[in-house]
């Protein structure tokens, strides 16, 4: 039951099998949506309470940089505008990434939501960055007279506690998805981008909080306004740090990543523990969606087998995975012999 890897030369039970080497049956993607976490607003509770938290800090940050003349109370300001910009724009890729495959997208819109991820992660760079180095720079420049503080502080005090709300509930979420894997191990295997892109966010807006908190005590504490600039700088840069890790892990998301290994060996062993076939070649996958991965296999199968035999063991191979791994929502299998498959990766 070998066969070339020339199309052409293919033997006839070949030609026959390989078209039942299909995405997998709409049937069985609604039973593995079934398993997925609910859709709506429960699903996207995590960006939700980000949005409300930064809407009603950006509006209190405002007020109080128009009335002490805070550089870094501004910047502040500007900081949850951003993010919550950001979040609007999550919650549309995920919106976007769940529209079914047609006959332009077959295998659907999930990348979708990998795009506007590293959109996110430009803004955070160009507009939050960029904007908090640049105030803080004309404050340094031309230096405003001092007021009182009060208001900011009574501002950063309640900044400090919904961010930390929100930091909270986007911890605890996605804690619960990294399982025994160390925190930045978890982040760099995640397919999910707005549950770390959230996480980061809020975290680099508690160490504003703090650094604008520190640059406005320092102001008063010496006299001199121009720290206030310098604060300012500072949370431009820790922005820009933030925006840099994010663009770089929405990238990989963006250009495809594998499946979890743990997966791609499932995968392997599913199908090598069948008596008809002969060698696994190899196992390639990738992710189309948070939740959804694509694999190709290629396997060499027993050329005893017919050309029946052989399509009842495509199937039953087919139902297995999906019965195992429901995040499986294309299975191609390829009958090939292992002596002309490529082996360039697993």
């Amino acid at each position: 039951m070998a066969a070339t890897s020339d199309d052409a030369a293919a033997p006839e039970w070949q030609a026959a099998v390989e078209p039942r080497c299909r995405p997998a049956r709409p049937a069985a993607m609604e039973a593995s949506a079934s398993q997925k976490p609910p859709q709506g607003w429960r699903a996207n509770i995590v960006l939700f309470g980000a949005l409300a938290a930064n809407l009603g800090i950006a509006v209190a940050k405002f007020v109080a940089a128009a009335f002490t003349g805070s550089s870094s109370m501004l910047t502040e300001g500007v900081h949850s505008v951003v993010d919550s910009g950001n979040q609007v724009l999550l919650l549309y890729g995920q919106r976007q990434a769940r529209r079914p495959p047609d006959e332009v997208r077959p295998f659907g819109y999930g990348r979708e939501l990998y795009f506007w991820a590293f959109v996110v992660a430009i803004l955070i760079f160009a507009v939050g960055a960029g904007v908090s180095i640049y105030e803080g720079w004309r404050h340094i420049v031309d230096p405003e007279p001092l007021s009182d503080p009060t208001v900011n502080y009574i501002v950063l005090g309640i900044a400090a506690l919904l961010e930390g709300s929100s930091w909270t509930i986007a911890m605890r979420a996605f804690d619960r998805t990294r399982g025994d894997a160390g925190w930045w191990q978890a982040i760099h295997r995640s397919k999910d981008p707005a549950g770390f892109i959230v996480l980061f966010e809020d975290s680099a807006a508690l160490a504003g909080l703090v650094v604008a908190a520190v640059g406005i005590a320092c102001s008063h504490w010496w006299g001199d306004p121009r720290l206030d600039g310098y604060a300012s700088i500072a949370i431009g840069l820790i922005l820009a740090g933030v925006a840099i890790v994010l663009a770089r892990e929405s990238k990989g998301l963006l250009i495809g990543e594998r499946a979890d290994p743990a997966v791609i060996a499932r995968v392997r062993a599913i199908v090598a523990a069948h008596g008809g076939v002969t060698r696994v070649n190899h196992v390639r996958t990738i992710h189309t969606a948070p939740d959804s991965v694509f694999v190709a296999i290629s396997a060499d199968f027993d050329d005893a087998l017919r050309m029946g035999e052989g399509e009842t063991l495509i199937e039953t191979i087919e139902r297995e995975l999906r019965a195992t791994l429901p995040e499986l929502s294309s299975i191609y299998i390829r009958p090939e012999k292992s002596a002309d498959a490529y082996r360039g990766s697993a």
